[in-house]
């Protein structure tokens, strides 16, 4: 199995907190990347500054996409794979901030993120979701 999804299905489970990032915890869909990242990678690439819940709303920025940037490789929308980042767009004309990590292709896709009121899950990639993904990343990891 990929090492970025069985890291991520151990936080399975885990409550949504919001900026938390403490597998069992709680954490919201960035704590996630963020747990992921160190159990994966080590240690995080830059300091998380605090957030309200409708963070980058305001001022309409693109913060999770431009440090998906610095940090990630950015993927063609076709070139899918287990342990992609995904960022989400949730309404039109709003930011982009909802993240998730792919867990399957094909046609049973599947990725894993905090959703508010459920914690930590493994969602179908469904139509609606997919629509959402607006940007891919890979993981700065060696080959598996």
């Amino acid at each position: 199995m990929n090492r970025v999804v069985a890291a991520a299905r151990g936080w399975i489970g885990t409550p949504y907190v919001h900026q938390a990032s403490c597998k069992g915890a709680g954490c919201d869909c960035l704590g996630l990347l963020r747990g992921v990242w160190r159990e994966v990678i080590g240690e995080e690439p830059e300091t998380v500054p605090a957030y309200s819940k409708d963070w980058s709303e305001p001022e309409g920025e693109e913060r999770l996409w431009r440090a998906g940037l610095r940090h990630m490789a950015v993927k063609r929308p076709d070139d899918v794979a287990v342990g992609d980042v995904l960022l989400f767009r949730m309404r039109d004309g709003a930011v982009a901030k909802h993240l998730g990590l792919q867990a399957q292709v094909g046609p049973g896709a599947s990725f894993i993120h905090a959703y508010s009121g459920h914690g930590v899950i493994e969602s179908a990639l469904s139509a609606p979701w997919a629509r959402r993904v607006v940007a891919r990343f890979a993981l700065p990891l060696e080959i598996e």
